[in-house]
C-alpha cells in the first residue's frame, strides 16, 4: 500500500484520461507544463464529474494567445495542449512592452483563480523574447508560485541548445527567486542531459529552488506542426525523419511524407532519447516521476499516457532495480506534493500515509505490477494495481475502474499575492 500516485504533467485531462491514470495507480493528475486558460472555467468543467484528482497553472501559452491575437472570450476553457495550433503566428510574434504587461495582469489573474503556477512551453513559442519570460518569473515570483518549464530547446547545437535553453531559465529563477520546475529533463537534454542536472544539482545546492522530471521512454511525443520541427531541426535532434511515427497512420516517416504530413497536422511519436540520457535521470536523486501523457486515439499514441508509474515500478525497480521501491515511490508521491503544499493547502495532505492525511491511496503488488501500453499497442491499462482510492472513495477494485462515483476535487493555489514584482 502507498500514498496514490501525484502525475505532475498529464496533458490527458479528459475521462478516458482520468480512467487510464487510475488504472496506472494515479490517485491525482494536473497539467502543469501547458497549464489551462481561463482558470476558473476549466476547474469548473472537471467539477463532480471527475475520477482523481485535477488542477491545472495559468497557459502562458493561451494567455499569450489572447493577448497577441486578441481571441476574446474562449467559450471553454481550455489547456494549451488541447488548442495550439503550433505555426500560429501569436506564436512566432515578439510582445511589445505593453503586452507583456497585459500578460503579467491576465497571468497574475490566472494564479488568483487558483492556478497551480505558470505553465510555459518555449520550445513552442520562439516569439517569447528573453525579457517576456524574465518578467513573468518575476510574477511567478511575486505570488510564490512555481514556473513549470517546457524549456526553450532540444537541441546538441554549440550555442543554441538544450544547456542554453536550461540556462536560461535557471538564470531567471536565481535572478527573481522564483521557484523553477523543468519538466521531462532527459526529453530536452537529449544527450547533455547529464550536464543540464549537474547545472540543477548546482543550482540547488546554491539556493535556486529549481527540480525536474522525466518519464521513463526513449520517445517524445509532440505535434508535427511544432516549432521544434521548423527546418534544420534534424541537425538540432541528431535523427531525421525516419525516428519519427506518425500517429494517425502508424508509419514510418520519410521526407517525403513528413512534408505531406507537416502540412495536415497530427501528433508524432519520435524516438530521440538516449537510454544513458534516461538512465543518468533516473539515478539522480530526487528526478520525480511524471508521464507527460496525451491523448490515446483509437489504440493509437504514446504509451506514456497509460503506463508511466506502472513501468517504473515493474521494469526499472523490479526488473532492473535501478531504483529502490521506496525511492521510487517517494518521486511518485511526497516529492511531487511538496513541490506544491507551499502554496497549494490541498498538497499538504497528499502523498504521505498518515492520519489527517486524505485517504489517497494506491494498493500494487511489486511482484507482478507492470505496464501494458506499447508504441504499438498504447491503449492498454497497467497490470498489478490492484486497489485505488481517491479521497477515501474506491475507484479501482481487483485492478478494474470503477465509475460509478467521480470523488476526483480540483486542486488549487491559495492565489495569494506575497510581494509586488
Amino acid at each position: 500500500m502507498a500514498p496514490g500516485f501525484i502525475d505532475l504533467h498529464d496533458h490527458w485531462q479528459t475521462p478516458s484520461g482520468y480512467r487510464f491514470a487510475a488504472l496506472d495507480g494515479v490517485t491525482t493528475s494536473l497539467e502543469l507544463e501547458g497549464g489551462a486558460w481561463p482558470v476558473t472555467q476549466w476547474y469548473l468543467d472537471r467539477e463532480g464529474k471527475s475520477l482523481i484528482n485535477y488542477g491545472a497553472t495559468v497557459s502562458h501559452g493561451r494567455a499569450r494567445a489572447e493577448v497577441i491575437q486578441g481571441t476574446g472570450t474562449l467559450d471553454q476553457a481550455l489547456t494549451a495542449q488541447d488548442t495550439i495550433v503550433f505555426r500560429n503566428p501569436w506564436a512566432y510574434q515578439r510582445a511589445t512592452a505593453e503586452q507583456i504587461t497585459q500578460l503579467q495582469s491576465l497571468i497574475s489573474r490566472g494564479i488568483e483563480e487558483g492556478g497551480l503556477g505558470i505553465g510555459f512551453g518555449l520550445a513552442y513559442t520562439p516569439g517569447a523574447g528573453r525579457d517576456e519570460i524574465y518578467q513573468l518569473f518575476q510574477t511567478g515570483a511575486a505570488y510564490g508560485v512555481t514556473s513549470f518549464v517546457h524549456v526553450r530547446h532540444a537541441a546538441l547545437s554549440v550555442n543554441s541548445g538544450s544547456i542554453d535553453a536550461a540556462q536560461e531559465v535557471i538564470a531567471d529563477a536565481a535572478a527573481t527567486g522564483a521557484s523553477l520546475h523543468i519538466v521531462h529533463v532527459t526529453s530536452t537534454g537529449l544527450s547533455d542531459t547529464p550536464v543540464v542536472l549537474a547545472m540543477i544539482e548546482g543550482a540547488r545546492k546554491r539556493g535556486v529552488n529549481v527540480t525536474t522530471e522525466l518519464y521513463p521512454y526513449e520517445a517524445a511525443s509532440t505535434g508535427i506542426q511544432a516549432a521544434i520541427f521548423d527546418p534544420g531541426w534534424q541537425d538540432k535532434l541528431g535523427v531525421n525523419e525516419d525516428a519519427i511515427l506518425y500517429v494517425p497512420t502508424g508509419e514510418r516517416l520519410t521526407p517525403e511524407s513528413f512534408a505531406k504530413y507537416r502540412k495536415v497536422g497530427g501528433n508524432v511519436v519520435i524516438f530521440v532519447i538516449p537510454k544513458d540520457a534516461m538512465y543518468a535521470a533516473m539515478k539522480t536523486p530526487g528526478v520525480m516521476i511524471a508521464s507527460d501523457g496525451v491523448e490515446i486515439v483509437n489504440n493509437t499514441g504514446h504509451p506514456r499516457g497509460a503506463g508511466t508509474f506502472a513501468r517504473v515500478l515493474g521494469r526499472f525497480v523490479r526488473e532492473e532495480q535501478i531504483l529502490p521501491l521506496m525511492d521510487a515511490l517517494g518521486r511518485m508521491t511526497i516529492l511531487p506534493a511538496r513541490q506544491l503544499e507551499g502554496y497549494s493547502p490541498a498538497m499538504k495532505v497528499k502523498g504521505r500515509l498518515k492520519v489527517g492525511a486524505d485517504a489517497d491511496i494506491t494498493v500494487f503488488d511489486p511482484a507482478t505490477v507492470i505496464d501494458n501500453a506499447t508504441f504499438e499497442k498504447p491503449e492498454q491499462a497497467s497490470s498489478g494495481i490492484l486497489f485505488v482510492l481517491v479521497n477515501g472513495v474506491p475507484v479501482v477494485r481487483d485492478g478494474r475502474a470503477l465509475e460509478t462515483a467521480m470523488p476526483g476535487l480540483g486542486i488549487k493555489g491559495s492565489g495569494r499575492r506575497l510581494s509586488t514584482p
